[in-house]
């Protein structure tokens, strides 16, 4: 696969996961679900903006990168295993990299080091 075709694929991969991770509706407060996808430097995002009762919910809940052909998971605070559901649609684990872990940490994860 030509280099620019993979990496259309990816983003096309990532828009579906995060569109569709977007549309949960937190079952307390009043929240709003956000996604943010910059794709012309990749990186692609869901946040959680509102209010549950007096107190004030902003955060990001998951934050994936393209980079150096390969997508980097840099924060997932869900339960969703989201390198599993990348590999689930097509992407190779080879090509996933937990970049929340520490470099030491990454060789046993299965996925990518870097």
């Amino acid at each position: 696969m030509e280099n620019l075709e993979k990496i259309d694929k990816y983003r096309s991969i990532i828009k579906q996961i995060l569109s569709q991770y977007a549309t949960y509706k937190p079952s307390y407060g009043d929240i709003n679900i956000q996604t943010a996808f910059d794709t012309e430097n990749d990186h692609y995002q869901v946040i959680a903006i509102g209010w549950d009762q007096k107190e004030r919910v902003y955060g990001c809940s998951i934050h994936l990168d393209i980079k150096n052909d390969k997508i980097w998971i840099q924060i997932n605070n869900t339960e969703l295993d989201i390198g599993q559901v990348l590999v689930e649609m097509g992407v190779s684990k080879e090509d996933i990299v937990i970049g929340f872990q520490p470099v030491y940490m990454r060789q046993y994860s299965g996925y990518a080091i870097a």
